[in-house]
Formats: structure tokens, sequence, C-alpha cells
């Protein structure tokens, strides 16, 4: 089911797959002149907070979670970034440490940019700088409406709410009529909402007894998109 005409996902998600896309030959060709790759399998770690930036991350196949971790160890994840999605550019434009972890959900094939190739076309091409001024203007909108989720909504609520934008995140490359599986680990999806994995435990339990989900192993299949809104209380 489209979430067309039913919800504004742009406003509660954002992604950075039209940033590189379709450039100029000529501004492609020299943001890749040393660009390399490099498997990572689920769990391994992209970058870590705290260190200085080399260059810029490219999602080429996989997910992975930029997150931050708290002085008990527990972790709070800020944002899954899908295939064809860029990661770390914000250090590099701010020329300031990683402000946050980011580590790979699930086996993924990540592209590296050197920072001065980077910056260098960043500074030539038009393109591409207005492309990031307007992905990082979104951001801000998105972020605020996330505070806004986090202080104002129950764990239910905001549970479903990110139920609803990794479905978006996993309909990616999938036909047509084929089911939308969200392979996320119960402690991730706690990390993601701001709780204990028993509450997340919980409420699967709770929204399988409604008919709203299903599950196979750990995977997630949303069932009734509708009913999974008014969950959200949206």
């Amino acid at each position: 089911m489209s979430l067309k005409g039913i919800f504004p996902i742009d406003k509660w998600g954002f992604n950075t797959n039209s940033v590189i896309t379709d450039l100029p030959a000529a501004e492609l060709d020299a943001l890749m002149a040393h660009s390399s790759e490099q498997l990572f399998s689920k769990g391994e770690i992209i970058f870590r907070e705290g260190s200085l930036p080399s260059g810029i991350f490219y999602m080429r196949t996989g997910m992975a979670k930029k997150y931050k971790v708290d002085k008990e160890g527990r972790e709070q994840i800020i944002y899954v970034a899908n295939s064809g999605e860029l990661i770390g550019y914000h250090a590099v434009l701010a020329e300031e440490r990683y402000p946050d972890n980011a580590a790979a959900l699930e086996e993924s094939l990540v592209g590296f940019i050197p920072k001065e190739d980077f910056l260098q076309v960043l500074d030539l091409s038009k393109t591409l700088s207005n492309r990031l001024l307007k992905t990082l203007s979104h951001e801000f909108t998105v972020f605020a409406n996330s505070v806004v989720l986090f202080a104002q909504r129950s764990v239910r609520e905001r549970f479903a709410m990110q139920l609803i934008l990794m479905r978006e995140k996993y309909k990616q490359g999938i036909v047509q009529g084929m089911e939308v599986e969200i392979n996320l680990s119960r402690e991730d999806l706690a990390s993601l909402v701001g709780t204990a994995r028993e509450n997340i435990v919980r409420i699967i339990k709770d929204f399988k007894k409604e008919e709203i989900l299903e599950t196979r192993g750990r995977k997630i299949i949303i069932k009734d998109v509708e009913a999974l809104l008014k969950a959200a209380n949206y």
C-alpha cells in the first residue's frame, strides 16, 4: 500500500539519494576519481564518534545506522541510511569530528570519497551545492518533527511511527505486490524509539493481536497500514 495522499512521508523522513544522482558527467568523474569501496559485515563500524573525517561515505548496497551512545552504553539511533545515500558529510562540511557513529545494519558495500575531492567538486558545482543545501534544510524540518514526536507521543505511538518510516526504507527495490519485510533487531527498534527492548516486544504482541502486523522470526510485515497510522495517532 502506498502512503501517497494519506501520510506526508517527507515531513518525517529524508534521504540523500538525489545528492549525487545524475550530476554532470565531469563533476561525477571528479567526485569519484579517487573513490574506493569496502564491504562491511553486519554490525561493523563505518566511522566512530569523535574521529576526524577524511571523507564521506556512499551506501552502494545495504543499510547503515547513525547513532549515539550515552555514558551508560545505551544506544540511540538517529537515522537509518538506505542504499544510495550519503553519510558522514556533516562533519566534513563543518570541519569537525564525527558527531555520531555509523555501523552497517546488514552486509553493505560502502563507497568512500576523499574529502579533498568532495570539497573541490562542491566548490565548483552549483548543482551539488544546491542539492546539499536543500538536503540540510529538509533535515532540519525532519529533526524538528522528531523532537516533537519524542516529547509529546507515547512509546506505542512513536513505535508505530517508526514502523511506518522503516517500511518506506525497506520498500526500496521491492516489486509491487511483494510483501515489505522490516528486518531490524528488537534492540535496534528499541534504539530507534528510545525505549527498552521489553516495551518493543510487548507492543509487537499487541499489534499482532490487533492484526496490524505479523512476524516471521525477527522480520516484521505490516498488514494494515491505515491501522498503524491510527496507532501512531497521526
